[in-house]
């Protein structure tokens, strides 16, 4: 309808309805698919008449789309591309305190990890990746406290795309500056054990309306920012964040560039590794201490990354001779010292009372979940039993690609709520039952919850008749009754969801239905949620798409930086 309106009078005096219409929707739907633009012919631009101006004229005269040397673009996406190509400039050519490594080099043993600390020390704009378990946290913390031991009363941010994301970034931060070798050089302040994480939303202010308060006449108040999990960032929001950074403020952006891109239009960490200009403002860590050379979580990442599509027909017979013999899942009990293990399962065309086995499978790893609940719940003393609670419950997530269907979020969450009742011989009183696990789908900045927080149901602490919601990475307690009725049960998440997460144990679910959403990066990232264990139930030929199927968006940052001449 959108389009069909444009092309009439007197938005157009020059277009051609039909075929302008076409070509708007095109856009449309590729933008929906991640790109910011599209390649065009002389023909569609003519077409398209007056409903399109060229970058030259895109500073004079506003319309529907801009067409450059990158393609055609709604006019948003082009001016988001220019603005955040202008930033980008900025904080690759401003001026900051150039530190010399000194000693430093000490605190990290690994060649590519020292590299990401010289470059920091010596760079505004520093861009550090790398698969999991290769220490970007870990080197982060080093630099941080290099930083800190140099630059007086130094600010620093610590924020990622989700709530999820950030918790997972405070632990891991937490975790590495209370590392023996770093508290013995003595680079450790109580300030830096205290840091704190945020979402980007948090840090840049934006409220209901999504207008961020800092801003370029308005920026940040910080020496330091850095963004975890940056492969989520977006167009809009790399240009928000970038726009808010102050002149001489070292901007570090973390991330696995091998990961899902951003759900909105963009891919900014892909185009950031593709400029040649920042050569010097990025290091790609290479060892992973998780996924030693034998794991087989390792090896499957590897793996996936090695596919090509063109190999598509016989990749499932070298998955199953290189890394795992197909079989049914069995049941897995974890320990602290187990070697990773890998299980594949092909699904058959489940219909009906066929699913209920796939459903049981899939609930095996909710079991020790359900042995700390019943302890919860007999227990004298409650409160006693709630960490021992949420840690069962982080070990084992189900993860899968889509929201519809038998095998997608909404009816493997509605099984495994109903499951988990008939496991503890309890009633749920309308939504709300004891260990329900619940997401929260937006930010709401009344309650302090952010998009991706995750809560467990308990009963209320001096109202047992009522019910209480704990969000561990908050460390919060609400009111059940108080959050919005569209809470998503959390059993099962999208596989967008879980980045940032990290799990002991995941089963990923490939329904056939899920096709057209499959790809490598895809799988690669559900595979790294998990530390231990990968199950992994799979329509073959979703499987097959998966692990061959590479995802490029089509973008116009990359030429917009070059064309900058930086």
């Amino acid at each position: 309808m959108w389009s069909h309106y444009l092309t009439q009078a007197p938005f157009s005096q020059s277009a051609q309805p039909l075929n302008a219409a076409r070509i708007l929707q095109q856009l449309v739907e590729a933008s929906l698919q991640g790109d910011s633009c599209v390649e065009v012919n002389a023909q569609q631009l003519e077409a398209l008449g007056d409903l399109a101006v060229s970058g030259e004229q895109a500073a004079t005269r506003v319309a529907p789309c801009v067409h450059d040397q990158q393609g055609l673009a709604l006019y948003r996406y082009w001016q988001l591309e220019q603005r955040l190509a202008h930033q980008i400039c900025r904080l690759k050519r401003q001026t900051i305190q150039i530190i010399e490594a000194g000693n430093d080099h000490d605190l990290l043993s690994d060649e590519h990890q020292q590299n990401a600390l010289k470059m920091v020390l010596q760079q505004g704009l520093s861009i550090i990746t790398g698969g999991p378990g290769t220490g970007k946290t870990y080197t982060l913390a080093r630099i941080i406290a290099a930083l800190n031991q140099v630059i007086p009363d130094i600010r620093i941010a610590m924020a990622a795309p989700t709530g999820k994301a950030a918790q997972r970034m405070q632990e891991a931060l937490q975790n590495s500056f209370n590392d023996p070798k770093l508290l013995a050089s003595g680079l450790v302040s109580d300030e830096l054990r205290s840091q704190t994480t945020q979402t980007l939303h948090r840090l840049l202010g934006m409220g209901h309306r999504q207008i961020p308060r800092f801003n370029q006449k308005q920026p940040l108040p910080y020496d330091v920012i850095v963004v975890d999990e940056a492969s989520m960032l977006d167009l809009n929001l790399a240009t928000a964040l970038f726009e808010a950074v102050p002149d001489a403020c070292r901007v570090i952006l973390l991330g696995d560039a091998n990961q899902l891109a951003s759900v909105d239009v963009g891919s900014v960490l892909a185009d950031l590794q593709q400029m040649p200009a920042l050569a010097d403002n990025r290091v790609q860590l290479q060892t992973s201490r998780r996924f030693s050379g034998d794991a087989k979580i390792g090896q499957l990442a590897r793996f996936i990354q090695a596919q090509r599509q063109e190999d598509q027909a016989a990749v499932l017979d070298r998955l199953e001779q290189q890394i795992v013999a197909a079989s049914a899942l069995q049941p897995v009990v974890l320990s602290a010292d187990m070697p990773d293990r890998i299980q594949l399962e092909y699904l058959a065309g489940q219909h009906g009372e066929e699913i209920e086995p796939v459903y049981q499978k899939l609930m095996y790893g909710f079991q020790a979940y359900v042995e700390a609940l019943k302890t919860y719940l007999q227990a004298d003393d409650a409160a006693e039993q709630i960490p021992q609670v949420i840690q069962a419950f982080d070990d084992y997530r189900i993860l899968t690609a889509i929201r519809h269907g038998q095998l997608g979020i909404e009816q493997l969450n509605r099984y495994a709520g109903q499951w988990l009742n008939l496991q503890l011989r309890q009633m749920a009183i309308g939504d709300w039952y004891v260990g329900r696990p619940v997401m929260m789908t937006y930010n709401d900045y009344q309650l302090g919850i952010s998009n991706g927080d995750i809560g467990i149901c308990f009963k209320h602490r001096t109202q047992p008749q009522q019910f209480e919601v704990f969000f561990p990475s908050l460390n919060k307690w609400i009111a059940a009754r108080r959050l919005p009725r569209n809470m998503q049960t959390a059993f099962a998440l999208t596989i967008h969801k879980s980045q940032g997460s990290e799990f002991t144990h995941t089963a990923i679910v490939l329904d056939a239905g899920a096709e057209k959403l499959l790809s490598q990066e895809l799988i690669y990232t559900a595979v790294t949620r998990a530390k231990k264990v990968v199950s992994i139930l799979a329509d073959p030929g979703a499987l097959q798409q998966a692990l061959t199927i590479r995802t490029v968006r089509r973008s116009g940052l990359v030429q917009k930086v070059n064309l900058a001449r930086l």
